[in-house]
């Protein structure tokens, strides 16, 4: 299908630089935060004393090329061995990692404006939770390389994402108001309970009221982006490593709780009142996929015909009809999610430039069989671009 408009992808990434997290962390935490050693003659990354093994090839130079395992991630394509499945790698492309290069491509694909995601940095976050003053000490010197190298809104069209910790809910406040300072239309943060030394708590917890308030406020998108969630935690209950790794396929973890971390997370903001409470609030969850949504919803209706005064702001599936949007993968069964949410809470996201996702963003429109034509232009443009263009 031939598009007569220009594409808003909702899930685009750059490729961190490899001084991303270091450049601005005072000297004095560097030994809590991150740092780089060589062992075996290669260079690791080290988050609080520990090599961090979330991302195999944390300097991504070389990486592997666009939509490598496509295959793979439609079930067509077994990935015993996962290095073969990537196929060679690139020098990497300065479109990863400059604004002015990114925006070059994104004219060659069609592609008016794009929200922008780590693709490291989403997998930090699990190695500091022990120590909160370390960890949004190095995310907010993560945020300032961010803001230096690619701003929070580069021309109108890359929306980058500073990375936002709950785990001390006044920095966290503190950290909202300035990439919101900053010109930031979007955050993002990781799915799941966050996991405070005091004690976990959920996002919805009324500590985090000023946070959810502020956002609310300023009209400033919400993005929960999969990534190391922690979830892993209860695989180990059954025996499983207690270690994760991008790409390493563990199915009983897949298959337990792939999309666990973003259906809790989404049943929290409900079930605790975040969108009563703060109804100007938006969120969107990107690269989780959308299997979850339509059991999410089941149980959301049994439960409410079951209790409906349990329910703050009641009706929880038109709450989240009304504040949730959803970037399936697509390869998920996306007529199942049009039935559970409609069509204008579905954003596209490609994964451009990963290898699990499109090597071409356009491309996603094959899998929307059965829309209609506003549908998909929903879809593939407005629905994401009015996320950042138009407050709620």
């Amino acid at each position: 299908m031939t598009l007569d408009y220009q594409l808003f992808d909702a899930d685009n990434h750059y490729y961190e630089a490899t001084d991303a997290f270091t450049r601005h962390v005072p000297r004095s935490m560097a030994k809590r935060t991150m740092q780089w050693v060589e062992l075996d003659g290669k260079p690791r990354l080290v988050v609080a004393g520990r090599i961090n093994r979330f991302i195999p090839n944390p300097q991504f130079d070389p990486v592997a090329r666009p939509g490598a395992l496509d295959e793979y991630f439609r079930g067509h394509r077994a990935g015993d061995d996962i290095r073969a499945a990537f196929g060679e790698l690139d020098p990497i492309s300065p479109a990863y990692r400059e604004p002015a290069a990114r925006i070059a491509v994104m004219d060659q694909q069609g592609m008016e404006g794009c929200l922008l995601f780590p693709t490291l940095g989403v997998g930090m976050e699990q190695g500091l939770v022990h120590d909160p003053e370390a960890a949004h000490c190095a995310f907010h010197a993560f945020n300032e390389w961010m803001l230096e190298d690619w701003t929070f809104n580069y021309q109108d069209r890359i929306f980058a994402a500073p990375y936002l910790t709950l785990l001390d809910p006044d920095r966290a406040r503190e950290e909202v108001e300035w990439a919101i300072d900053q010109g930031a239309k979007v955050i993002v943060m990781r799915a799941g309970p966050i996991l405070a030394p005091s004690g976990p708590r959920s996002p919805g917890d009324s500590v985090y009221d000023p946070v959810w308030a502020r956002l609310a406020e300023a009209g400033t998108l919400v993005a929960y982006h999969s990534g190391e969630s922690g979830y892993h935690r209860y695989a180990v209950e059954w025996g499983e490593s207690s270690e994760m790794e991008a790409f390493r396929h563990n199915p009983f973890t897949t298959i337990t709780s792939a999309d666990r971390p973003i259906y809790d997370t989404i049943a929290a903001l409900i079930c605790h009142g975040v969108f009563a409470r703060h109804p100007r609030v938006r969120v969107a969850t990107i690269e989780s996929g959308s299997e979850w949504v339509p059991t999410l919803v089941r149980k959301m209706k049994k439960s409410f015909a079951q209790a409906p005064m349990a329910f703050a702001g009641g009706d929880p599936v038109a709450q989240l009809r009304d504040h949730v949007w959803v970037s399936p993968y697509y390869e998920d069964d996306l007529s199942a999610l049009k039935a559970s949410i409609g069509a204008e809470r579905i954003v596209f996201g490609s994964d451009y430039p990963h290898a699990e996702g499109l090597a071409n963003p356009v491309s996603f429109v094959d899998d929307l069989k059965g829309f209609t034509e506003g549908e998909i232009r929903r879809i593939m443009r407005e629905n994401a671009r009015e996320l950042v263009h138009a407050r709620p």
